[in-house]
């Protein structure tokens, strides 16, 4: 099974980017984590900075991957693009969206998802666990798909 992990904006920043809200892991430390606590699953890391990238990302999912955890940082609230290109694959392959805090308890304009619509869930709040979750996740629900 293939699993594409996708992080949006800034999140190549994880370790030195307001510890106080992400913690002190990296990156580099969440994906570890990840391949150690599923060896045998196949996981493709993918960060950008850049909205179109991860939008050609998503489109493109399907052809290679059974599922997607996504983090999309702060296109979050703002990308109706990224929010078009889940949906657009939704039909084929899931898409969980994770978050490594609880966007409701800070500022207000991080309280509106426009990607979660398009997912099947939403995971945030557990820091770094929140990427464990969201994998567990994904994979009850493609076992469960495929059962």
């Amino acid at each position: 099974m293939n699993i594409l992990v996708l992080n949006g904006p800034n999140l190549n920043l994880l370790g030195t980017r307001e510890p106080e809200i992400y913690g002190n892991i990296t990156l580099e430390d969440i994906n570890n984590n990840l391949i150690n606590n599923y060896p045998k699953i196949n996981i493709t890391f993918k960060q950008s900075n850049s909205e179109s990238e991860l939008i050609t990302w998503v489109g493109n999912a399907p052809k290679n991957f059974s599922g997607i955890l996504i983090n999309p940082a702060a296109l979050t609230h703002t990308s109706l693009g990224l929010y078009d290109a889940i949906k657009a694959i939704s039909n084929k392959i899931p898409v969980v969206e994770i978050h490594l805090s609880n966007t409701y308890s800070r500022e207000e304009i991080r309280h509106k998802s426009l990607t979660a619509g398009a997912c099947v869930g939403q995971i945030m709040g557990f820091k770094e666990n929140s990427y464990d979750l969201g994998m567990s996740a994904i994979l009850k629900i493609l076992d469960t798909n495929n059962g």
